[in-house]
């Protein structure tokens, strides 16, 4: 391989540009030369690739960038740089560039333009890559429903990447983006210590509406040697567990959360468990049976019905 390109191949997981190669000293016809022994392979129009197989995600994200610099990944693209193979979708290779750029993408590159697009980069990464908060809201504001919203917002603050504050603060300088006032509304939710959709629908259709007691949310306790981390607590000992999809599908994780019940009892606190269908299908019916319990273990306000219709008398 011609050394002079050995940088860019390095430190590029072996893609680089035809105007690096001629920056690097190279002619076009040395260019061309090295095509012709298959030395470097065409992967788009002035990009190419130091082998002739099947290119990598991340080869396709440096050709992307590479082939409409200045460019950086974006959206769910760099939300996959960041969190790792199988944690999104990667038929696509999503790109931001200057604002007013229309550049010309070949089948599986999407180019947007993006306002502010220096201070939103990590330049130094590698690939480039909008920063890591920026691009949730951007997924969260493209969403196809508000429950697909919160479940990366919330997905982002419980993988302990970011903060729901961090959001929050983004969010403060993104005036015109979609959903900007539901997502802040959530935000404060999952800064209080909602961390799933599950639980978020728990507080905002069960509890809240029908005027149940306040409860601590995301409550740090001991297990043997380890911790966990109640999902809602109210006064009294009454422990409310939310299983969600994302975190309650395994056999393991199921055999976690009996052992964490059966602890709980232990320890005199009263365990139950709400699914999706409890939360989102059955809000009314749920929160009068969460009524009778706090009852019994002391509360003296009543629960009100969140409307007309509402099974809570």
């Amino acid at each position: 391989m011609q050394p002079l390109l050995a940088p860019y191949l390095v430190d590029q997981s072996g893609v680089v540009s035809r105007r690096q190669a001629l920056d690097a000293g190279l002619r076009p016809h040395d260019l061309a030369r090295l095509v012709r022994r298959r030395e470097l392979t065409p992967l788009h129009p002035g990009v190419y690739l130091d082998h002739t197989g099947r290119p990598s995600w991340l080869q396709r994200a440096w050709g992307g960038v590479l082939l409409c610099w200045p460019a950086a990944l974006a959206s769910t693209s760099s939300l996959r740089a960041v969190e790792g193979p199988g944690s999104r979708p990667d038929e696509t290779i999503h790109l931001a560039v200057a604002h007013g750029r229309s550049p010309r993408t070949p089948a599986g590159v999407v180019a947007r333009g993006c306002r502010h697009l220096e201070s939103r980069v990590q330049w130094n990464t590698g690939p480039p890559r909008v920063r890591y908060d920026e691009a949730v809201l951007d997924v969260a504001a493209q969403a196809t429903s508000d429950l697909a919203a919160l479940d990366e917002l919330a997905r982002a603050v419980q993988g302990r990447r970011t903060t729901a504050d961090r959001l929050l603060l983004r969010l403060a300088d993104r005036r015109h983006i979609a959903r900007r006032a539901w997502m802040v509304g959530v935000l404060e939710d999952v800064a209080c210590g909602v961390c799933s959709v599950l639980e978020h629908g728990y507080l905002t259709r069960v509890e809240r509406p029908h005027g149940l007691t306040g409860a601590r949310r995301q409550v740090r306790d001991r297990v043997g040697a380890g911790v966990v981390y109640r999902d809602v607590e109210y006064a009294g000992g009454f422990v409310v567990e939310l299983d969600g999809r994302l975190f309650h599908d395994t056999a393991r994780q199921r055999d976690r959360d009996l052992d964490r019940d059966l602890v709980t009892a232990v320890a005199g606190k009263d365990t139950v468990r709400l699914g999706y269908g409890q939360v989102f299908d059955r809000s009314c019916w749920t929160a009068g049976h969460i009524a009778v319990l706090l009852d019994r273990r002391g509360w003296t306000g009543q629960a009100r019905p969140c409307g007309p219709t509402c099974l809570v008398r």
